[in-house]
């Protein structure tokens, strides 16, 4: 089995790199991927970049050009529901556009053609990513749910306040997500999701950003996956 490694940052992707022993640089559609092993496992590790195109891009490589059987997605994410909090976990069970709206043609978010606004993620292995972050993480609080995902960075509390009313089962709002699942819900790929809250995607959301992805959400990442692929 062919796992996908896809980080959201450079210092998060690092990390998961230097875990690896064997990584070897291949580029495809200006991106580098780096295929190796990790505890035993074939590994294909990438940067999605940002947004949900360059996220779509990325995995639609991954699947086509690698031919993984699974996609792991790793990063960070803004808080939405009230006690996601800065330093807590989210594991999706479901992604949303929230910048979406094809109406009065569709229904707000409905994804055209779909009939669907919510892409679930695997359930087995989202099973097992919930499993490795309390492995991984003891003491560290872990949320499930909803996720959505915008080609904007949210962190004005007028923005935040408006997605908490529009979606009050979101727990938290990225850039990729939601773009990632729906190209492996096309080719039936397996999808995974776990995003370390940066922010309350607020006013304040800016904050220490760097360090906090440096300190924090790199080291979330790696001990998340090496815990997920040590478990088998």
């Amino acid at each position: 089995m062919r796992t996908a490694i896809v980080s959201a940052m450079h210092e998060e992707l690092s990390a998961v790199l230097a875990l690896m022993p064997d990584e070897r640089k291949q580029q495809v559609a200006g991106r580098d991927f780096w295929a190796g092993h990790l505890h035993g496992q074939d590994v294909v590790a990438v940067l999605s970049r940002i947004g949900k195109v360059a996220a779509a891009t990325t995995a639609t490589a991954l699947i086509e050009r690698f031919e993984v059987d699974r996609i792991v997605f790793t990063g960070v994410a803004g808080g939405l529901a009230a006690g996601v909090d800065r330093g807590d976990v989210v594991v999706a069970d479901a992604f949303l556009q929230h910048d979406l709206d094809a109406s009065p043609i569709f229904p707000k978010y409905e994804v055209p053609l779909y009939g669907i606004a919510r892409f679930a993620t695997d359930a087995a292995l989202t099973r097992e990513l919930d499993a490795a972050v309390r492995k991984a993480l003891p003491g560290t609080t872990l949320h499930r749910g909803l996720v959505v995902s915008g080609d904007r960075f949210v962190s004005t509390t007028i923005e935040c306040r408006a997605l908490q009313l529009a979606l009050p089962d979101a727990l938290a709002v990225e850039m990729e997500g939601a773009a990632i699942a729906q190209v492996c819900r096309d080719y039936g790929v397996p999808f995974a999701a776990v995003r370390t809250i940066s922010d309350r995607a607020d006013d304040e959301a800016h904050g220490d950003f760097v360090t906090f992805i440096r300190e924090v959400a790199s080291r979330h990442s790696a001990a998340i996956v090496e815990a997920l692929l040590r478990a088998g």
